[in-house]
């Protein structure tokens, strides 16, 4: 388990001036009365797989507010936190998020995805300039010349790829076929993807976009069945990926797919008929690539400990994978510590120090590597396996 070297004892005498009303000025522009103001975005009302999605993400932002909070708070200053309902819907996150703002900034802002609500929404938190954490990456969200105060908090798309060379040569695929959708972050994969591939030495004999709204796949299942791929690499999020398994079943194609985070993060995939597909010739042949720790793991003392924070406040309702934002506290807690500050542009550079990175209890990527080039979570492929649909018990495969 990490341990961070936080003055604990100076935060808790902080937090305990705050208490008695003793608190002196405060260093970020959004807190008041000695408070360290958390607005979190996430489609909670948002029907299906994308409900239970956001709602473990902004659950997983709660037990990251008791976590620093138990510790000190952020830079001395108790972590109180504002959930806004954006149906995961852009329109609806760019109202809500304008009108948040206006009626007093917050420190920090966390976005639960998709990538639609972080392409919408990215624009005004620069423009306001308030630090933020996203887990639906877009093609610049971890550009520091477009965004310099967001961190992406979510695995690239080639952190993802990087494990795969390694993975298709074990099993002896050589030829690749690739069906992504048509989200910012889909397009990004499906590029990045081919040029992975090809950089290993694999034959990517397709590569076929599908659009996100579309109910049927088939045209694009067929383009690439009729190339002879060896793996299929799958990304599909949501309700398109029921579809695009419904379309290989449709076609009786016997092909092993390679799902990436976004279809591990989907429930359809570790529930049971009738509202999952879990045990059904639907996923004989997928496998989807996670993270370490959404894979249970006795020994793995910080993702339990995250697990047990999350259960205590509600039940987890999807896969840790979109527990991010617990992640997100714990990094702006040890920024804000080496930084003595809640200044979003001083907490910013301090996210950059591999110390830093290396002090904060994050739990769902143990260690977190952003620079001053790219502010992606850039996770190393360690981080990473992949494994058979599993029943999802409080947010674990087992």
């Amino acid at each position: 388990m990490k341990t961070r070297l936080f003055k604990v004892v100076g935060g808790l005498a902080a937090l305990a001036m705050v208490a008695a009303g003793c608190a002196g000025e405060d260093s970020g522009s959004g807190s008041k009365d000695g408070e360290y103001r958390v607005l979190v975005l996430g489609g909670i009302s948002a029907e299906g797989p994308l409900a239970d999605n956001a709602s473990t993400s902004v659950l997983s932002a709660k037990a990251g507010v008791d976590l620093v909070n138990a510790s000190g708070g952020i830079d001395g200053k108790k972590v109180k936190i504002e959930v806004l309902d954006d149906q995961a819907d852009p329109t609806v996150a760019v109202t809500k998020l304008r009108e948040a703002i206006a009626k007093g900034k917050p420190d920090l802002v966390l976005n639960s995805g998709p990538s639609t609500v972080a392409d919408a929404t990215l624009p005004i938190l620069k423009q306001n300039s308030i630090l933020s954490f996203n887990i639906g990456p877009t093609a610049t969200s971890a550009d520091p010349k477009a965004f310099p105060l967001n961190f992406d908090l979510s695995a690239s798309a080639q952190n993802q790829l990087d494990a795969y060379p390694p993975y298709f040569e074990e099993k002896g695929y050589a030829k690749v076929g690739i069906l992504h959708g048509s989200s910012s972050y889909g397009e990004v994969y499906g590029a990045a993807s081919e040029k992975t591939f090809d950089a290993a030495g694999l034959d990517v004999v397709a590569n076929e976009e599908y659009d996100v709204a579309a109910l049927d796949m088939t045209a694009q299942l067929e383009a690439i069945r009729a190339k002879s791929p060896d793996v299929l690499v799958l990304d599909a999020y949501g309700a398109p990926l029921g579809y695009v398994l419904k379309g290989i079943e449709k076609l009786g194609w016997d092909i092993p797919i390679v799902g990436n985070t976004s279809v591990s993060a989907t429930t359809l995939i570790s529930t049971e008929p009738p509202s999952g597909v879990l045990g059904t010739p639907a996923v004989k042949n997928l496998v989807m690539q996670v993270f370490k720790s959404t894979a249970y793991d006795a020994a793995a003392t910080d993702a339990n400990d995250l697990v047990a924070r999350m259960k205590k406040i509600d039940p987890i309702k999807a896969t840790l994978i979109l527990a991010y934002n617990n992640d997100a506290l714990a990094l702006v807690q040890a920024a804000a510590d080496e930084a003595d500050s809640t200044d979003p542009k001083k907490i910013a550079e301090a996210l950059l120090d591999a110390d830093v990175q290396e002090e904060a209890t994050t739990a769902v990527i143990g260690t977190y590597r952003f620079s001053a080039d790219s502010h992606a979570a850039n996770p190393a492929p360690e981080e990473f396996e992949f494994i058979a649909p599993g029943p999802l018990k409080d947010g674990q495969f087992h």
